[in-house]
This record gives C-alpha cells, sequence and structure tokens, in this order.
C-alpha cells in the first residue's frame, strides 16, 4: 500500500511509538486510592490506544485489509475513544485537556483513515482478497480514476489535525519535562499518521 522508502520509515516510526506506548504503560505510575486508580485506568487506557494504533499503522503499511477486518478495527478505535472521555471531564488542567482532545483527534483520524481507505485509493484496484493484499501477496494494481474532491478535502482537514498535534506535542515534550518521553511518541505517531494520510490518496 506504501512505496518504498516510505513503507520502512513510516514501519520504523510506528515501531518505536508502539514500544513507547508499551513500555510507558508497564512503567507507568503506581497509585492508590480511588481517585488515583481513576487517573491509572485513564492512563492504561489511553496507552493501550497508543500500542493498539501503531500495530493497525504498522498492518496498515504492508496489508490492505477490507470488511470485516476493517470494521473490526473502526469499532476499536471507536470504544477507546469513549473510553477515554472521562478522563476528559476528570482533566484538571487545559495542558491535560488538550493533551486528551489530541488523542481523540487522532483516534478519529485513524477511523476515518480506515474507513475512507477504498475512497482515497480509487486511483488503484486491488484484485486480491483480505489477507492477501499487500507487500508479497497482491496482485498488480491497476488505474481506476481518482479520490472524490469531498474525500480529499475531509483528509486534507484530518491532515491539518496530525500537523497540530505533532506541534501541540513537540512543544510539550519541550516544556515539560516529565511528560518529554510520551509527549514525543505522541507527536511521533501524530507525524506519521499525518505522513500516511498524504500519501494514500497519491
Amino acid at each position: 500500500m506504501v512505496e518504498p522508502p516510505w513503507d520502512l520509515l513510516l514501519t520504523g516510526a510506528f515501531v518505536i511509538t508502539g514500544t513507547l506506548g508499551v513500555w510507558t504503560l508497564v512503567v507507568g505510575p503506581d497509585r492508590t486510592g480511588p481517585r488515583g486508580r481513576s487517573r491509572l485506568d485513564a492512563y492504561a487506557v489511553l496507552h493501550v490506544n497508543h500500542a493498539a494504533m501503531s500495530a493497525a499503522m504498522i498492518a496498515m503499511i504492508w496489508v490492505i485489509a477490507w470488511g470485516v477486518a476493517v470494521w473490526a478495527q473502526v469499532a476499536l478505535f471507536a470504544l477507546l475513544a469513549v473510553a477515554l472521555l472521562p478522563a476528559l471531564r476528570r482533566a484538571g488542567d487545559r495542558a491535560r485537556r488538550a493533551d486528551l482532545v489530541g488523542h481523540l483527534a487522532l483516534n478519529a483520524a485513524m477511523i476515518w483513515m480506515l474507513a475512507a481507505m477504498p475512497v482515497l485509493m480509487a486511483g488503484t484496484h486491488a484484485t486480491s482478497v483480505e489477507g492477501h493484499a499487500g507487500h508479497g501477496g497482491a496482485a498488480a494494481p491497476t488505474p481506476a480514476g481518482h479520490a472524490p474532491g469531498w474525500a480529499v478535502a475531509v483528509n486534507a482537514v484530518f491532515i491539518a489535525v496530525c500537523v497540530a498535534g505533532l506541534f501541540w506535542w513537540l512543544l510539550r515534550a519541550t516544556a515539560v519535562r516529565r511528560h518529554r518521553l510520551p509527549a514525543a511518541a505522541h507527536g511521533l505517531m501524530a507525524a506519521g499518521m499525518g505522513a500516511m494520510l498524504v500519501l494514500m490518496p497519491a
């Protein structure tokens, strides 16, 4: 689905973000008490979401999924977004609230990417079945037109969202030392997703 050298570059980026998501989750804060447990639950959902998104992006680079595989991922990221909403209501400061809004926006971008893939990739037509598309298992694509203007416009909005997320988390990484590593990982995720959205209708 993604041509060289972007396939390897983006795979490397998402391996890094996924690894950091799992590592941050494993070594996360140990909070006790009802309020601490609720914060820890939100922390866990956030980084599970981050790791799952990294894995899904890697799969998307190498395999074109259709049907049930796509809609199962859409459902997963929608559920994870819903699971983050209580943390958004409890957020005690603007920076934390902006962080959570950023994650929800990336989930929306991920859902868009999954659902709109056939429309955005209207310039090619894969004849292989689900699970056999992508590098090493796909039939050669044939021209089939261009993505419609409305899809390109919506895609551009999500690209802008990813760029905004990148700059926000770079700012967080430089401004708050204890959030430096997670913020850098989130910024890399936003950059990688934005790049994927740019490449898909190309």
